[in-house]
């Protein structure tokens, strides 16, 4: 019997090598065939359809934020509403949306106007948090001053009238409507970070403390780019930020305009604009306590920067054990500068895995890679998503074709296992999947669920805005 255990227990752990192996292998050629069964749609609806504003920030603007959240049974969407007789730039308003057993209902609208989404976050004490960047201007003006405002609303009545907290800054910034802000929360202890951007120098961030005091401001300054020809600051866009137990984890995407002559003025023959943005480079920071105001030194996370590529920042997650996880999508040229630039390199999207500690990074790698060498099937967004029992989640789209030429249009899952390595990847059976999205996500305070809540954009219509509540089983 001893000898049969010892010989079972040989047989189960090589069995286990070899399917770790065969789904590392699979992730890194993109060209595993998707499971079924591993999660269960529950409801799928549209909230709102919506007319496009024309100032160039839609529902889904601002990415690394979240415009969902929710607390216990409780779910609150944002929207954006175009105001008809309003002039670009900051011509809409926010619009807070709750869901009932009637479906999706209108309980607040802003009396004000702002050009960006109102992205949401949310405490364990059951209040919901709204952050409004308010514009200062005429109804007839094109662009100007804003004053960010955060609107303090109880989950148990969202339609009463919210309380204004109205941050404490460094100095007096000059806040626009442009304001590429980021907003997160640490829900279990009731605090909150703001960073909004003040021109292509830096951003400006205040911090609430789980007393309701704002104890801290600063400036987080840009890296700086000496490596270009003409060296200048790195604004970092769009970023992924978190807070927990007062440290601050900041990732996000450099964008100025093209800093390299040669490029910009192909550019120019093909746009005919002197300007266009660079989005290649991966830029990551951190704060192990924000209430000292200091950053540790910028890390470059990824870049194609040397073959004119594209990077984009999805999601953020720190473990228990301290490790940041990260998540982004990248590309590796921009096509139009191929021929002339690049005529050997072969185009491929990725989605793009990576662990760090310390500063460093320990593990990097594509949870799904198409493209020329690769699989015809393209990843494009994901998000992670913890579970109650600490199990951590991707949630993706994948567009393109299949090996037999069939299209491509649906949402993934797949879990992150506690080597780094994944399981199987998972079809998510939506009638409609989703191609841009956000989640209620442990960064803006929602807690860790079985329960996957979407909100974003359908891959089959256009300018609507649309849910998700799925169980993972």
């Amino acid at each position: 019997m001893r000898k049969g255990t010892q010989m079972l227990a040989v047989w189960v752990s090589i069995i286990v090598v070899l399917a770790c192996a065969m789904c590392a292998a699979a992730s890194e050629s993109g060209s595993q065939p998707p499971a079924k069964g591993r999660a269960v749609v529950e409801v799928e609806e549209d909230v709102y359809p919506y007319v496009p504003a024309d100032n160039g920030a839609g529902p889904l603007w601002s990415y690394g934020s979240s415009c969902l959240a929710r607390i216990g049974k409780k779910v609150f969407v944002s929207g954006t509403e175009t105001i008809a007789d309003a002039k670009p730039l900051n011509n809409v308003r926010w619009t807070l949306f709750t869901r009932n057993a009637n479906g999706w209902e209108v309980v607040r609208k802003a009396p004000g106007r702002t050009r960006e989404p109102s992205p949401l976050a949310c405490f364990a004490d059951g209040s919901l948090l709204l952050s409004d960047n308010r514009t200062l201007t005429k109804p007839d003006e094109y662009n100007g001053p804003a004053r960010p405002e955060i609107l303090r609303f109880p989950a148990a009545d969202a339609g009463a009238e919210p309380q204004l907290l109205l941050p404490l800054w460094d100095g007096k910034p000059d806040f626009t409507e442009h304001s590429y802000r980021s907003f997160a929360a640490d829900g279990a202890n009731n605090e909150l970070i703001l960073f909004q951007n003040v021109g292509y120098t830096h951003a400006e961030w205040s911090f609430r403390d789980g007393s309701g005091t704002w104890s801290a401001q600063g400036k987080l300054k840009w890296p700086w780019g000496a490596e270009y020809p003409k060296p200048e600051p790195i604004r970092v866009c769009y970023p992924t930020v978190a807070l927990k137990d007062r440290a601050v984890y900041f990732c996000g995407v450099s964008d100025i305009i093209e800093p390299y002559p040669q490029w910009r003025q192909h550019k120019k023959e093909i746009t005919g604009r002197d300007w266009d943005y660079d989005f290649r480079r991966l830029l990551f920071t951190w704060s192990d306590d924000i209430t000292t105001g200091v950053f540790h030194d910028w890390i470059e996370i990824s870049s194609r920067d040397k073959t004119c590529g594209w990077v984009f920042p999805n999601d953020l997650w720190v473990g228990p054990d301290g490790a940041v996880h990260l998540l982004w999508t990248e590309r590796a040229i921009d096509e139009r500068l191929r021929e002339k630039f690049f005529p050997d390199e072969k185009q491929t999207t990725a989605l793009m895995y990576a662990t760090m500690r310390h500063g460093k990074v320990e593990l990097k790698r594509p949870i799904q890679i198409g493209g020329e060498g690769a699989s015809s099937e393209i990843p494009g967004n994901g998000r992670f998503h913890v579970t109650e029992n600490g199990r951590l989640y991707v949630f993706y789209y994948v567009g393109g074709r299949t090996e037999k030429g069939e299209a491509v249009s649906e949402n993934r899952i797949v879990e992150i296992l506690l080597d780094g390595t994944q399981s199987p990847i998972s079809s998510v059976p939506l009638q409609h999947p989703f191609t841009q999205f956000y989640t209620a996500t442990w960064r803006s305070g929602s807690a860790p669920s079985h329960v996957l809540d979407v909100y974003g954009g359908r891959a089959d219509a256009e300018n609507v805005m649309s849910y998700a509540r799925i169980r993972l089983e």
